[in-house]
């Protein structure tokens, strides 16, 4: 016999997709996740974790947009990271064997 679950009306959220009103229920890993905040420009983040291999800059050397900042080993792949804007680094904030996790500002860079 299947048990129909019973939802209070309070429960549920409103969303608009095309002109059309849904309803719908939101789930707790939902509710709880971290909320996004917008990349700040020069600020060089680790999207995964792993060692820095070697870095090609030191502080307050100009770069250019796509110049090659470091080598970011991560799941046994080396990755080249690169400036996302042309500018002035401003701070290092790994050395080169260093363990890191995601999310860890790497570079900052202040930009032109």
């Amino acid at each position: 016999m299947e048990k129909k679950l019973q939802h209070k009306p309070e429960e549920y959220v409103d969303f608009v997709v095309t002109a059309r009103k849904y309803k719908t229920l939101l789930t707790e890993k939902y509710k709880n996740r971290s909320v996004w905040h917008k990349p700040v420009a020069g600020e060089v983040i680790s999207h995964l974790p792993g060692t820095i291999i070697q870095i090609m800059v030191e502080v307050g050397q100009p770069v250019e947009a796509g110049q090659l900042l470091l080598i970011h080993e991560a799941m046994k792949m080396q990755n080249r990271v690169v400036a996302p804007v042309a500018g002035v680094v401003a701070e290092i904030n790994v050395h080169e064997g260093e363990s890191i996790t995601k999310n860890h500002l790497m570079v900052k860079i202040n930009p032109r």
